[in-house]
């Protein structure tokens, strides 16, 4: 048996008519660039969420457009989690940033509370968290922080469209939240696609201008923006995806919870909490054993991952930040590790089973 490691095809397949309408509507229309098709997902999108929202073009433009909505100055430094892809720090340097790295919790992946206070400085100006595979951060802690520095929090939701801490949406909880449509993503487009979201007014009308180079009138340029927006026929893809969100993140969750369930003698398999809905837009597992695990999987047909291979401090490009092996030996760790397995809401009873069958066959040999 062939497993994928995602299959978009199949994804396409069981809703090709509703699609395919929705794209011809759009070529027909010739409304391709912020025209109503656009309008009618932000407004979805919006209701969703319960924020103002912006499409843009990709998830690395949304973060820059945080980044830039708020004020970010050369020199400021943001604290973010060095566990995560690469565009969450690559963007806060485009922003003229500093990143400063905070080290993980190691049971969930996602930045450590108390290591953000201890990277606390007067020239910090916010927090970047990342809701990372798709399980939320500890967002009292971080929230609670930002309050009594009087700093900001840019939620990095990027993996987690849909998931919830404490009943509230990932994305919505801090003063500006960020999430990509890349096509593997729990909501993905046919090409690159990202969104920003708020609930200040304030923060939503300084992204909506710089996504068209800083004009909030057409030619007449108020600051200097950037070229990003979500095209119609991405939109109207989103739009009809959207509707069955929810559910395909149900399916990951059951598909989750009978990894975890048949898996848990064997690797070490992600948290959760009472608190949170884990949305598994990865499914990592975690054995010393990894590189072996992967080799074997993949010889019996399993498409597997590894995120991330390499922590973002000892990364070559921000070597001038000064980092070095041992500063974050949470993540450090983590990365020798970490394996992502198949997850999608499209699996088969018959796949599950058989990845399962495989990590068991392989550690009883």
């Amino acid at each position: 048996m062939k497993v994928p490691f995602i299959d978009l095809k199949t994804q396409y397949k069981n809703i090709k008519d509703e699609v395919d309408t929705a794209v011809k509507q759009v070529i027909t229309s010739g409304k391709f660039i912020l025209g109503d098709y656009l309008k009618e997902f932000e407004k979805n999108i919006s209701e969703y969420l319960d924020c103002f929202s912006l499409g843009c073009a990709n998830g690395s433009d949304a973060l820059y457009l945080a980044l830039r909505a708020i004020g970010i100055q050369k020199g400021d430094e943001i604290i973010t989690t060095p566990f995560t892809f690469f565009a969450t720090a690559g963007s806060i340097i485009r922003a003229d940033g500093k990143p400063v790295f905070a080290d993980i919790e190691k049971d969930t992946f996602n930045i450590d509370p108390k290591k953000i206070s201890k990277a606390l400085t007067k020239k910090t100006k916010a927090i970047l968290p990342v809701h990372l595979f798709g399980l939320p951060c500890d967002m009292d802690s971080i929230i609670s922080i930002a309050h009594n520095e009087n700093i900001f929090v840019i939620e990095d939701a990027c993996q987690a469209i849909g998931a919830e801490y404490k009943d509230e949406k990932t994305g919505t909880i801090g003063d500006v939240g960020c999430f990509s449509f890349y096509p593997t993503k729990n909501l993905g487009a046919y090409g690159d696609g990202g969104l920003v979201c708020s609930k200040k007014f304030g923060i939503y009308n300084q992204v909506k201008k710089l996504r068209v180079h800083g004009a909030e009138v057409k030619y007449f340029h108020d600051i200097v923006g950037i070229n990003s927006r979500l095209d119609g026929i991405q939109a109207a893809i989103l739009n009809v995806k959207l509707k069955y969100l929810d559910e395909w993140n149900q399916q990951r969750i059951k598909i989750a919870q009978k990894y975890s369930k048949y898996l848990d003698k064997y690797v070490k398999t992600p948290e959760t909490k009472e608190d949170s809905t884990h949305i598994y837009h990865q499914y990592v597992i975690r054995t010393k054993k990894r590189d072996q695990l992967k080799n074997y999987l993949e010889k019996n047909g399993i498409s597997t991952g590894i995120y991330y291979p390499k922590p973002l401090h000892l990364q070559e490009c921000f070597k001038e930040l000064g980092y070095k092996e041992g500063d974050m030996p949470v993540s450090e760790k983590s990365v020798q590790t970490v394996l992502s397995i198949p997850i999608y809401a499209e699996m088969s009873e018959d796949q599950v089973d058989y990845v399962i069958d495989n990590i068991k066959s392989f550690f009883k040999k």
